[in-house]
This record gives structure tokens, C-alpha cells and sequence, in this order.
């Protein structure tokens, strides 16, 4: 019967426009896309009005990212028959037909791929440095194994989920993916970045969301903590917050980025489960050490 996929896409109810022409795409797709369970979620708002074959579900609040999409795999499960989760962005929009009909080639054709990240571009092609998810000035236009993935664009195995289990509610926002793709990779599962997948974006900047700042830095912390051999972890947060400091934020926010910092370090976010050597070794030929 072949793969078969299940979209998810959390919207704020802030931008009805670019949510209808995301879902005009998402219909638009070749290779059986009617048959595609579609689930947009409502962080705690009211939908819109969407058409007939869209799943809607309100959320009664925000739960963040992680936790809008974890409600998101839960409603597909309730639906039954997915296979692969696609998640997509509600300001997106796949400008390619086949997209769909690549992610179902891509998971059929290697049963160790565990997650794709998708190319994000702006209108004009043009893909920003940090939605390449590698070290170095790569070529965004260049796929191959990665160690991470992009929010934006996404599609995940569901057995990956059942395996590793959901994305870390407690994060709300910044490093959710990061952090499930530890666990992906640890577990045995291969993540691609592909060229040819493409999530058309608006090039944005992440300092416009105000927890920017001091969410990024405390769950930083909280990643390392919870995945990071113990040796690496001081490792990792001094690297991190060299790098944050050579790139010369804004005075308030290095003051948020310091005050996340220190709140990661003060507070638990279990469960530790480190990572074994061989997937540390593994990410650092994929040339993407956990000390970067």
C-alpha cells in the first residue's frame, strides 16, 4: 500500500492568508495527497473557518511548539493510518508538487531513515545560513545526513516517535528538534537533509519571538543536561556561550540570554539519558560534534 502521511501545522490564528495558501498546496500535492489526514491545531484560539477535508482541533492554550505538535501526533493516532508525520509551518507553503511523493519514495526506499529535513527558502530561492542544518558555510542546495532538523519542515517516522517517545513539551519554544534528534540518531535512525524538499518561507529573523534570548539559553542548557556524557556537558555550554558572546547581541538580550542560562542550570528537566559514545562519534564524522 506504501507510506502514507499525516500533515500537522499549528497556527496562532494570526496569519489566515498564508494558512489557506499552505493548505492550497498541501492539496495541491501529486501522489495521493486526498488521501493525506491533514490536522491543523489552534493554539488556544478559534479556528478559522477550513475547508471539509482539514481535521481541525482547538487547543484550550498554547503548549508551545513541542507540545502543539505532540497534541498533533496524538490526534493522528487517534485517526489511525500514518505512517510519516509532516510538519509544516502555517506562513509556509510547498511551491513543488512532488514534495510529497519524494517523502514517501525517501521512507520506503531506506527503512534506517528515521527523519527529512526539508530545504526552507524564501520566495526568491534563497535559503538563510541558519536553515542549513550543518556546520560551516555548506551549500544549502547539497543534501546528505545530517545530525538535526528543521521545524519549519520536517517529516518524521512515526515508529521514530513510538521508539523515542514525543518532543519535550517543557521546552515551549527553541531546541525541541535538537533535542528529539539526539534521541533519533542515538536510537539507530538516520536523519536526511534534502535540496529537493522544499518548505517555501519568509526569511525571518528568531530574535523577533521576545523569549528568543532567554528560552534558547535555558533550554540549551537543558539539552545537555538531559543527553550530553557528563564530560561533554561543560564542554558544550562554554562553546555555546562563547559563540553567543562573539556574535554581540543586544545588551537586553544577552542580560535574557544569561538569565535562561542560569534558570537551565538551575532547574531539572528529566529524564537524563545520556547518549552513548558511538552516537557522539557518530555526529562528529556527520561533521557535528556535541561541543558546537
Amino acid at each position: 500500500m506504501g507510506v502514507t502521511l499525516g500533515v500537522v501545522v499549528l497556527t496562532m490564528g494570526n496569519r489566515p492568508a498564508e494558512l489557506a495558501a499552505l493548505l492550497d498546496s498541501v492539496r495541491a500535492q501529486d501522489g495521493g495527497s486526498r488521501g493525506v489526514r491533514t490536522v491543523v491545531l489552534g493554539q488556544g484560539m478559534s479556528l478559522p473557518e477550513l475547508p471539509d477535508w482539514v481535521d481541525a482541533v482547538e487547543l484550550t492554550k498554547n503548549l508551545g511548539i513541542p507540545g502543539g505538535r505532540n497534541a498533533g501526533v496524538e490526534r493522528l493516532r487517534e485517526l489511525g493510518g500514518t505512517d510519516v508525520l509532516v510538519v509544516l509551518d502555517d506562513d509556509g507553503l510547498l511551491p513543488r508538487t512532488d514534495t510529497f511523493q519524494l517523502v514517501r519514495e525517501a521512507f520506503e526506499q531506506s527503512p534506517e531513515l528515521g527523519i527529512v529535513s526539508f530545504r526552507i527558502a524564501d520566495e526568491t530561492g534563497f535559503t538563510q545560513r541558519r536553515h542549513v542544518p550543518r556546520l560551516g558555510a555548506s551549500d544549502p542546495m547539497q543534501s546528505g545526513p545530517v545530525t538535526t532538523f528543521l521545524g519549519g519542515g520536517h517529516a518524521i517516522r512515526m515508529s521514530v516517535i513510538d521508539q523515542v517517545g514525543m518532543f519535550p513539551d517543557a521546552f515551549f519554544y527553541a531546541h525541541e528538534e535538537t533535542d528529539f534528534a539526539w534521541r533519533a540518531l542515538d536510537a539507530g535512525w538516520r536523519i536526511d537533509y534534502r535540496a529537493d524538499m522544499v518548505l517555501q518561507h519568509p526569511r525571518t529573523d528568531p530574535a523577533r519571538h521576545a523569549a528568543y534570548f532567554r528560552m534558547t539559553a535555558r533550554n540549551r542548557v537543558w539539552l545537555a543536561k538531559r543527553h550530553l556524557p557528563a564530560v561533554l556537558v561543560p564542554v558544550y555550554l562554554t562553546s555555546w556561550a562563547l559563540y553567543t558572546v562573539l556574535r554581540r547581541p543586544p545588551l537586553s538580550g544577552l542580560k535574557a540570554w544569561w538569565s535562561g542560562f542560569f534558570e537551565g542550570v538551575r532547574t531539572p528537566c528529566p529524564p537524563r539519558r545520556p547518549m552513548r559514545w558511538s552516537t557522539v562519534w557518530l555526529m562528529a564524522k556527520l561533521g557535528r560534534p556535541p561541543v558546537f
